[in-house]
């Protein structure tokens, strides 16, 4: 009888340790990645530029591109700048937005993306997508994963601490996003990978359990962790699904209702999640969660972000038009707003607010 497996797209190599960053010439040869160290290296002109200063000495044969936004243009022009360069590989180095252009670049012209990331606000470093602002709002564009991450501790700890808290609230919304899926199996028969929803949803638990702080190296190497992690149960899936759910049309929602108010990605999930599990009836599960956010200095009610309960209400009501076809327990209940309302102010008691 043949025993059949799959081939799971993941990166070579996943190296998250304090100081990695100094070894980065050398991970990249020793793996054949860059034995010859001809990189197009993206980077943004802040925090980049520092870093270019540091690491330039031991990446000679590099050429340095500085990415102007996280716009689609953005990554257009990059791609055109480096195409002719005859490059092993190109390194997205900063946050989100400068590795989201340097993947969409990298796949534009056919090589490999190494992600080095200077932040950990969300689950996109390693994940087949990147997310880019174009004329028409916000686009989510498919490309091959990272063949490699590098995240240095230390030059985490050297970023504002609200990076940090987004990620928190990014990985911790897998638990609910997984579940989210779940329903959908268990009313739409939605079909379920199970290895995606496993992995995403210990990534989302991991963090959950932990329970060191945003300064401890422990604390930090458990959150890239499950952060890489999602965004491989992501290929896996060939989907968002893993890591989005109600927690995430939460999060689309208050972009789209209030653009010029709205707080970060894993503030805003995080707090949708917790929602979330409520309306399901998981309260102990939504306590603990809520719990968890405050300890790492996360938002669990719209109050803590700026928003009153109303603007909160007019969210949710509207979140379920951000993913069309997607089911989750917003779709399945299908609350009024008065319903909303009534479910909130159970949640904010249930809570402790």
């Amino acid at each position: 009888m043949p025993v059949l497996t799959r081939l799971i797209p993941s990166p070579l190599v996943v190296d998250i340790r304090a100081g990695a960053l100094d070894d980065l010439a050398a991970v990249l040869a020793d793996q054949r990645i860059s034995a010859s160290g001809k990189l197009a290296i993206a980077i943004s002109g802040g925090s980049g530029a520092v870093l270019r200063e540091r690491l330039a000495p031991a990446l000679p044969g590099a050429d340095w591109y500085e990415v102007g936004g996280g716009r689609l243009d953005d990554a257009i022009k990059l791609a055109d700048a480096m195409k002719s360069g005859h490059y092993d590989a190109v390194v997205g180095l900063g946050g989100g937005k400068i590795i989201d252009c340097a993947k969409f670049a990298a796949a534009r012209i056919g090589l490999p993306l190494v992600a080095v990331a200077t932040n950990l606000s969300h689950d996109g470093l390693c994940s087949p997508v990147a997310t880019l602002d174009n004329d028409a709002g916000r686009g989510s564009y498919g490309v091959p994963n990272p063949i490699a991450v590098v995240i240095d501790l230390d030059v985490i700890r050297e970023a504002p601490v609200r990076f940090v808290r987004s990620g928190i609230g990014d990985a911790l919304s897998n638990i609910s996003a997984v579940a989210d899926w779940e329903l959908a199996n268990r009313e739409k028969g939605e079909q379920i990978d199970g290895l995606a929803a496993a992995m995403a949803r210990q990534a989302g638990e991991a963090v959950l359990r932990h329970p060191g702080g945003v300064g401890d190296d422990g604390f930090l190497t458990v959150l890239a962790e499950g952060l890489v992690l999602t965004g491989i149960s992501m290929s896996v899936a060939g989907d968002s699904r893993p890591a989005s759910g109600a927690c995430h049309e939460i999060n689309h929602a208050f972009d789209i209702r209030f653009p010029k108010r709205s707080a970060s990605h894993g503030e805003q999930c995080g707090l949708g999640a917790a929602f979330a599990m409520h309306l399901r009836g998981a309260r102990e599960e939504a306590g603990l969660m809520a719990e968890v956010l405050r300890r790492h200095g996360l938002p669990v009610l719209p109050d803590d972000i700026g928003f009153t309960v109303d603007e909160f209400v007019e969210v949710v009501e509207f979140a379920p038009k951000t993913r069309p076809g997607r089911y989750t327990i917003l779709e399945h209940l299908d609350l009024s707003a008065d319903q909303i309302r009534d479910a909130y102010a159970d949640y904010a008691k249930a809570i402790g607010s």
